[in-house]
């Protein structure tokens, strides 16, 4: 019997390492991919609790090639992958006038171009066994866009959107695409943000440190909307809301509700 398998990038750590568990308890082989050897080898650890086929790879996603050797060696000892996850990503907060050229080509080449990567990497590893899942993280800010987060939106919108086309583009291949967009989550992203203001670093980490949904949550509703074949997976009701909102009302209701957002993390909103 087949035994599915998983690669994750970021995978050890926050939702990546959760997403690892999840498929691990539900007897998938897990190949984890991350930057940072020693707590790889401890998620590895982790677990082989649920199952002995479990494999850790140094992957940076700000090039081609420790993603190619890990399609390689899924290949080689695997006998390929089913579904591939563009997890790894970092974020950076501040205003479009305050943010450094720097930390803009820094989250672009993780969270945008790691995903480009990953899906280019593994697309003719999937051609040619027929099958393949690609599930990209993006996040609600691709589809919603708080202000003071223009780098982080653009780059999850730029997810949202390479997505949308690779759903199209790659099903005559027998190739599925799902774009995850979640809200803010209980994580460690935020301690590793880049933030040009003092003051949104410190709202940033107050609703992540106290969201009322954790990792592990999120990374069931991923297993089970991957499970399902869904395209869009929202996690929180809350996005939902804000996302139909955004499709369906005029954009003066909706610009009012950012508008007060706004106001509420110190910026100064534009006049309706």
């Amino acid at each position: 019997m087949h035994t599915p398998r998983i690669f994750i990038t970021g995978g050890s750590s926050g939702l990546g390492r959760a997403l690892a568990q999840r498929y691990a308890r539900a007897g998938w082989r897990v190949c984890i991919g991350d930057i940072d050897d020693a707590r790889g080898a401890q998620a590895v650890g982790e677990l082989r609790v649920h199952g002995p086929e479990v494999q850790y790879l140094h992957c940076d996603v700000t090039g081609e090639a420790d993603l190619q050797t890990a399609a390689e060696w899924l290949q080689a000892h695997w006998s390929g992958v089913d579904v591939v996850v563009n997890n790894a990503g970092v974020a950076a907060a501040g205003g479009i006038a305050e943010m450094p050229m720097a930390d803009w080509n820094w989250i672009v080449d993780i969270n945008l171009l790691g995903v480009v990567r990953g899906c280019k990497v593994f697309t003719p590893l999937f051609r040619a066994q027929g099958h393949g899942h690609f599930v990209n993280i993006a996040s609600m800010a691709g589809l919603v866009h708080p202000p003071k987060m223009a780098a982080y939106n653009a780059t999850k919108a730029a997810v949202v959107a390479l997505s949308e086309t690779l759903k199209l583009e790659l099903a005559p291949d027998g190739i599925r695409t799902s774009v995850v967009c979640p809200s803010f989550f209980r994580t460690n992203i935020a301690n590793a943000m880049r933030a040009a203001d003092p003051e949104i670093e410190k709202i940033t980490h107050k609703l992540v440190d106290k969201a009322r949904v954790g990792a592990e949550r999120i990374a069931d509703q991923i297993f089970r909307g991957v499970g399902r074949g869904d395209f869009h997976i929202l996690t929180h009701t809350d996005g939902k809301v804000a996302w139909a909102i955004k499709r369906a009302a005029p954009y003066r209701v909706f610009s009012a509700m950012m508008a007060r957002q706004t106001r509420r993390m110190g910026g100064r909103p534009a006049a309706n």
